[in-house]
């Protein structure tokens, strides 16, 4: 069996509230302080959520020195958990009903130094479906700076698999 992601489901949990969210002045950032309260860790990083749509996520991080290295670049796993952010994002606002998902390796490159506000984009690099067994969703991630040039990238492996109640669940 296999359905395209969103197709008579209608939109998920995740998705109606970053819908809701965008009526606010402040919604965006209220919706990225949400999610940091549910996942702490992305926390870290203090990312603003600017896009989210099925199959695609979009975030950016400011240049602090929170986020930096002993050369005061942005750290590497500051960059990873941005990626991991908009992969998991992304994922969770496409998910089809009866599927779930969890994250299973990060193959990153690190491209050049990075420094300045930096956005993150992820998108799947195969369409989202449902299926009666699990399956590998590689999800790409391109982090840039403000000149447009992409610093990092990164090759997110996301396991899908049937939900054991049928409905739309959280991560696996």
């Amino acid at each position: 069996m296999s359905r395209d992601a969103g197709g008579g489901g209608g939109a998920t949990p995740l998705l109606r509230l970053w819908r809701r969210s965008q009526r606010w002045p402040l919604g965006g950032w209220l919706f990225s302080r949400a999610v940091c309260w549910k996942a702490p860790y992305f926390g870290s990083i203090g990312p603003r959520i600017t896009r989210l749509e099925p199959g695609r996520c979009e975030a950016r991080i400011r240049d602090r020195r929170a986020v930096h290295n002993h050369i005061g670049t942005v750290h590497a796993i500051a960059l990873c958990n941005l990626a991991e952010l908009c992969a998991g994002l992304m994922t969770d606002a496409s998910l089809p009903r009866g599927m779930r998902w969890i994250p299973k390796g990060m193959t990153v490159r690190y491209l050049q130094k990075a420094s300045g506000t930096l956005s993150g984009a992820a998108r799947p690099e195969i369409p989202i479906v449902v299926a009666d067994a699990g399956y590998d969703l590689p999800v790409l991630v391109e982090v840039g700076d403000a000149g447009g040039d992409i610093v990092f990238d990164a090759r997110i492996a996301m396991w899908l698999s049937p939900s054991p109640s049928g409905g739309r669940t959280r991560s696996a």
